[in-house]
This record gives C-alpha cells, sequence and structure tokens, in this order.
C-alpha cells in the first residue's frame, strides 16, 4: 500500500486494486489529474507472488509492449489490458522502496516506548545503515546491509545477529552509534524472471492477494 504515496514509475500512480473473476486488476493513473488516463492492469491468480506485481507493473509502465489487441478492452471507462505475467521480466523495486520494506519490517507499531529501530541512513551503492537498540541495554548499533535482494531471512534474523560480538567493529566515522556490525556479506542474489507460482520464492507476503 506504500505504492499510494510514491509513483511505480514516471507520472504512474496507483490508483485502486479491484477484484475481478480469477483475477486482480490494479488501476494505474498516468499522466496529471486532469488530463492523464487510468488504466487497469490485469493480472490472473495464483500466477504469480504478490511481491513481483510491483516489478511486473514497473516493467510494463516503462512502455514494454507485452500484449496484444486482443488482450485490450474497457471497464468502467479505462483501458483494460490483460497481463501476462510469466513473460515479463520484472523491474527491480527502486532503492527507496527497497529500504521503505526494510524499515516497516523492522518497525512494531505496539512497541512505541523501547522501539528497535530507531534511525537509518540510505549512504549510496544499495547501502542501508539501520540503528538499532537492544531491549534492557545501552547504546545504539549501527549494522549495514545491502538493499539489494535484501532477503526475508536476514531481517527476521538482524536481532540475533548484532548481538554477535565477533562482527562488532568500531564505528570510526559515525558519531551515532559503537559498534558497528557489517552485514553486507550475509546477502545473495535472485533471478529477475518471474515464472509462475509453483516455482516462485514468495519474497513477500502470502500469494493469497496482492499487496502493491
Amino acid at each position: 500500500m506504500h505504492h499510494l504515496n510514491a509513483p511505480l514509475a514516471e507520472g504512474c500512480r496507483l490508483r485502486g486494486v479491484l477484484p475481478a473473476p480469477g483475477a486482480v486488476r490494479i488501476a494505474i493513473h498516468a499522466g496529471d489529474d486532469e488530463t492523464g488516463m487510468t488504466f487497469l492492469h490485469e493480472t490472473p491468480n495464483d500466477t504469480v507472488a504478490p511481491a513481483y506485481l510491483p516489478g511486473i507493473l514497473r516493467t510494463v509502465l516503462a512502455g514494454t509492449r507485452i500484449h496484444g489487441s486482443s488482450d485490450v478492452s474497457d471497464a468502467m471507462g479505462m483501458t483494460l489490458i490483460r497481463l501476462r505475467p510469466e513473460e515479463i521480466t520484472w523491474d527491480p523495486e527502486p532503492e527507496q522502496g527497497q529500504a521503505l520494506t526494510v524499515l516497516r519490517a523492522l518497525t512494531d507499531p505496539g512497541d512505541d516506548e523501547n522501539p528497535f529501530l530507531i534511525g537509518f541512513l540510505m549512504h549510496g551503492n544499495s547501502l542501508l545503515r539501520l540503528y538499532v537498540r537492544r531491549p534492557g541495554r545501552s547504546g545504539v548499533i549501527g549494522a549495514d546491509i545491502r538493499l539489494t535482494d535484501t532477503p526475508t531471512a536476514l531481517i527476521a534474523s538482524l536481532p540475533a545477529l548484532i548481538e554477535e560480538d565477533g562482527r562488532h567493529q568500531p564505528a570510526a566515522d559515525d558519531p551515532h552509534c559503537d559498534p558497528l556490525v557489517d552485514l553486507t556479506d550475509r546477502q545473495g542474489c535472485t533471478s529477475r524472471t518471474a515464472p509462475s507460482s509453483v516455482r516462485i520464492p514468495d519474497h513477500g507476503p502470502s500469494a493469497s492477494g496482492p499487496r502493491v
């Protein structure tokens, strides 16, 4: 839902997510409010994990035409385009979107008095520094992660990883934390092709519905 606050692609914003028989339709407004147009992009259910949908839409919105005239119709005064996700190479999430996903995953709305995550800094080359506190202990720890293809397992294990003294090093150039933990070596790469849902590792929520 954070895509309501930022464009999916240049000049293109999310306007809605609509249920359809055997499919989901994502409303995208292209252009300004007065002269722009709203398009519905239809994706069959259970063909792609929800986490891949924003990347698929970014590819389509960039101008890549992966549909024929028979895939285009009209609904509610909007142009309806039926997509074939298995034929589309998804465009990776921009750094800002990746950072937001990480920050949301580490934020517990019910723990305002003793938050784990208390700050962050994006400092180039897809690097994100997280400033965290351990429950019942003083001081702030900095943890560097690489945003590119950040695995869910790394985020889930972050509280345990920062406890490993062997990873601690002085934060010589950062007065906002001490110590500093480098976790950029714990991350791998994933394929950019989004195949059918049977073979896709879901990096996001359950495939029960879209979350864009």
